[in-house]
């Protein structure tokens, strides 16, 4: 979901979102896409994005519209634990998935809380700082997940800088999944639609296929 201030997020997303919004693109038209991806695929469905959207909305609306679109849930990185108890009231009330965010400064006391109150999984940030595409992944990357895995009792994915197989290769016995944004925006500008689809694709699978 474009924001106009993507504090999370490195000059990837933060151009995307810019664009997005110059070309009006709105809730609604996140909402619209999700119902044609809905129509087409059973597959779990996730909306990222940050929670001064919702608060304009209204949580109760965009629950409501979310769920009716056929989204399964949310991560909101901005809207912490101890700040979402209203929102995870509502969106429980409308069936909605939350995933929250662990990071590597996050004490266990506090990984454990988050275990608990993500819906189905967490979502591990690699490193602290914002989104983009890295080469190299720090050794404090794994000794991190070593540590979540200690304490969480539910599967939990990682982002923040995974952007080629060799990274999914080497942290696929650390972590049950993998968050891969900033290395695939870049490859949706420009060309034809399905030439862009292709490529992406193909990329897709061979991170997939690293995953196995």
């Amino acid at each position: 979901m474009p924001f106009s201030d993507p504090l999370a997020d490195g000059p990837a997303i933060q151009q995307a979102s810019q664009q997005a919004i110059g070309r009006g693109v709105t809730l609604g038209t996140v909402f619209r896409l999700a119902e044609t991806l809905r129509r087409r695929s059973l597959r779990p469905l996730l909306l990222m994005g940050y929670v001064n959207p919702l608060l304009r909305y209204g949580f109760e609306r965009f629950a409501r519209m979310a769920a009716d679109a056929g989204v399964d849930g949310t991560i909101i990185p901005d809207c912490p634990l101890e700040e979402a108890g209203e929102w995870r009231r509502v969106s429980q009330q409308h069936g909605l998935a939350n995933v929250f965010l662990m990071a590597p400064t996050t004490p266990a006391v506090r990984l454990k809380r988050i275990d608990r109150a993500s819906t189905a999984f967490s979502y591990c940030v690699s490193v602290t700082g914002v989104t983009g595409a890295r080469r190299g992944l720090p050794t404090s990357t794994f000794e991190f997940l070593t540590r979540v895995r200690t304490v969480a009792r539910k599967p939990f994915v990682v982002g923040f800088g995974i952007s080629g197989p060799d990274h999914i290769r080497a942290l696929r016995e650390y972590a049950d999944g993998f968050v891969v944004g900033s290395a695939l925006v870049p490859m949706l500008n420009g060309g034809k639609s399905r030439s862009i689809a292709r490529n992406v694709g193909r990329y897709i699978q061979k991170l997939t296929d690293a995953a196995r």
